[in-house]
């Protein structure tokens, strides 16, 4: 009885532990029925969310492009949560500004649709502003060059100058795009320019008026007899037609030789010194070379019957930069033309645009270009073959015209008037910045000779007549152009 016993107890324990077992099994299958029913559930509503929900999150167009996860994620958690309602424009296009200068390329830039049509204007027939022609270097809106007969020219801006401000409002932080934007303006109005100068501690406040800079890039002028000075400015659509009409007006008028003057010059136009490099090299050889991300190197080469039966000799100096390097170094290496003059900016690489649909675009680099000879000129310059630089007085700072400089005075601007003073004529018996009784007779005899009020005080009329004069004596004491007149009559001979 008691074995019976036991053996029922077992078999009633087993079929416990069955149905225990299929009690699992079924809660198993109910769970995971569950699982698959809410995360069904999950996908439906989150679909129809996407589809009708007023703050749409942005989905990646392709699962395989998942380097943009985190941008667009940022870009999510700013638009649903930032503490004030935020602008989806202006989160894209500074999304997309921040990319271009994350490649720490002065050259390349994002602009919008305002800023794009401005860039087009530099390289139309003529634009409104100051003009002047600036980049970005080294943390720094720099000017590169002072269009000739600009305002900024004639208020004496020069190549490295640093813009700290405009108007009273800093550039730190700014690409050169928007510090063009900040300093174009309507002809006839004001901006007051923060410059600093190398060698120079404190910096100078520059008031400028703008006006229209017509893009009149080619001037020729014969300098003697049979010598031509022709000046090309800079590279835009026309350069190459008002080149070639140019020395056709000049060769009825005698010319027998040229001096090119690319001094100041600031670039362009790629095709433009192209064109013009190939009326100085002789047909089949290299004008540039282009290198691309891949090292592939392809050769430009000169198309035309280059090599003109009259000698030429070339000017440059820290002002010459990207498209005129370009014409410089051909014309040197493929043509065995000498250049005259100062080591020249060093700007090697060549820009191209990519154009959006809403008016906007990015500037950026697309190659390095190299001289004939294959050397890559970026951040060296090209050094002339005769060095020739241009007298003391000429790299003068501006002075303040609305700051008044008078007897026991004693700043940088003091000295530099003194300088300017001796220069064109005027002794003031010192130049080391203190304004004493002697310099006062000095401007005073300065402001008699030009009709200005005769009170020893330098402000206004007066410093915008002395350093007009002094611009005068500059142009009339040019040793550059005199060296280069000297080097083309040897080759004359």
């Amino acid at each position: 009885m008691e074995d019976e016993k036991k053996e029922k107890e077992k078999v009633e324990q087993e079929q416990t532990i069955e149905n225990k077992s299929s009690f699992i099994h079924l809660k198993k299958f109910h769970f995971i029925m569950l699982l698959f029913l809410i995360v069904f559930l999950s996908v439906g509503i989150t679909a129809v969310a996407l589809s009708w929900g007023d703050d749409k999150v942005v989905t990646v167009a392709g699962s395989e492009r998942t380097e943009f996860n985190k941008l667009y994620d940022t870009f999510d958690t700013l638009k649903n949560k930032y503490y004030t309602k935020t602008n989806d424009q202006k989160l894209i296009n500074g999304a997309i500004n921040g990319m271009v200068e994350a490649l720490d390329d002065p050259y390349s830039d994002y602009m919008s649709k305002e800023e794009a049509k401005n860039f087009q204007s530099t390289i139309s027939s003529s634009f409104e502003g100051i003009g002047a022609e600036i980049q970005e270097k080294d943390g720094h809106i720099v000017i590169v060059s002072p269009i000739k007969g600009s305002p900024a020219e004639k208020a004496g801006l020069k190549p490295n100058d640093i813009v700290l401000s405009v108007d009273g409002k800093t550039l730190q932080g700014k690409n050169s795009t928007q510090a063009v934007m900040m300093i174009r303006g309507k002809k006839g109005t004001k901006v007051e320019l923060s410059i600093k100068r190398p060698g120079n501690e404190n910096p100078l406040t520059v008031p400028i008026v703008r006006d229209e800079i017509p893009i009149e890039t080619v001037y020729g002028e014969m300098v003697e007899k049979d010598i031509a000075k022709v000046q090309i400015t800079s590279f835009s659509t026309n350069t190459s037609k008002e080149l070639a009409d140019t020395l056709n007006n000049l060769q009825k008028k005698g010319m027998k030789g040229i001096v090119l003057d690319l001094r100041q010059n600031p670039g362009g136009l790629l095709d433009q010194a192209v064109r013009i490099s190939s009326m100085f090299v002789p047909n089949g050889k290299v004008i540039v070379k282009e290198e691309d991300r891949s090292g592939k190197i392809t050769e430009i080469k000169s198309e035309n019957d280059g090599n003109p039966d009259f000698p030429i000799v070339v000017l440059i100096d820290k002002g010459s930069a990207s498209a005129s390097e370009i014409l410089a170094s051909a014309v040197k290496e493929s043509a065995g033309i000498p250049l005259v003059g100062e080591k020249s900016f060093g700007k090697g690489t060549v820009q191209t645009t990519a154009d959006f649909k809403d008016g906007s675009n990015i500037k950026y680099t697309i190659a390095k270009w190299l001289t004939p000879n294959g050397n890559w000129i970026h951040k060296k310059g090209i050094e002339p073959d005769v060095k020739v630089e241009l007298p003391e007085y000429a790299t003068l700072s501006i002075i303040d015209p609305d700051k008044a400089l008078s007897k026991s005075n004693a700043s940088a601007e003091v000295q530099t008037a003194q300088k300017m003073l001796k220069a064109i004529g005027y002794d003031p018996g010192r130049t080391d910045g203190f304004f004493d009784e002697k310099t006062k007779e000095a401007v005073m005899a300065f402001q008699k000779a030009n009709k200005l009020k005769a009170d020893g005080v330098l402000k206004g009329d007066s410093t915008i007549k002395l350093m007009e004069q002094l611009r005068e004596k500059i142009q009339k004491n040019d040793t550059q152009l005199n060296k280069a007149v000297e080097v083309l009559k040897d080759r004359m001979k």
